[in-house]
């Protein structure tokens, strides 16, 4: 493990256990047992430290999320509800990896308070409702989708994927829920998909 490695692994730890926003530069270096200067060869602030840890978490979660990503037979054979489902398995699967959960976690409960926080997350919506609007643009091609008001279908799926997965944050953290399987798409999340399919999927008469 790298040194910066070992600075947003400590950062992480710190702040899963005191907040984001309680935890200081010098905590983090004495947690790996550097002096606080030190810090500085790696890192300009704690803002800096948490952007690298969005990226490097990230990276890492979609190496380790051992979901396959759709393929071109997929979209030929596969039902448009079939393939939104994947597509929703892989990022569950994604979100559901330890570092990246815990992370997320930080990030849920300071959003409102930290523009750091709240910028990430700001971040990964864009990232995922770009990644929607060109599955469904693909899928359009296909001809297994509507080509109605794609860019709006994609914002509404994409939020409406999000609002569901805050709420089973917020059930997680009030202990309602377990940490998810890697690989399970919650119950909610599967009914709002096969509405959404019913809407926008090509029925051949």
């Amino acid at each position: 493990m790298t040194r910066k490695e070992e600075i947003i692994f400590a950062t992480l730890e710190l702040a899963s256990e005191y907040g984001l926003r309680a935890i200081s530069l010098s905590q983090i270096a004495d947690r790996i047992g550097i002096k606080k200067p030190s810090l500085y060869n790696h890192f300009k602030s704690k803002d800096e430290i948490v952007n690298e840890m969005y990226a490097f978490l990230r990276e890492k979660a979609q190496k380790n999320s051992n979901v396959q990503v759709v393929g071109e037979e997929f979209f030929k054979n596969g039902s448009l509800e079939e393939i939104l489902n994947a597509c929703l398995t892989s990022y569950i699967s994604f979100l559901s990896d330890g570092n990246m959960l815990k992370f997320f976690k930080v990030l849920y409960s300071e959003r409102s308070t930290s523009p750091t926080a709240a910028q990430i997350m700001l971040e990964e919506t864009d990232r995922m409702t770009g990644s929607i609007k060109n599955l469904f643009y693909a899928l359009v091609v296909h001809g297994k989708m509507k080509n109605e008001s794609l860019d709006i279908a994609a914002m509404s799926y994409a939020l409406t994927i999000h609002s569901l997965i805050d709420r089973h944050m917020d059930m997680i953290t009030a202990g309602i829920e377990q940490l998810p399987d890697k690989a399970a798409v919650p119950e909610d999340l599967q009914k709002y998909n096969k509405w959404f399919c019913k809407q926008m999927e090509v029925r051949n008469e």
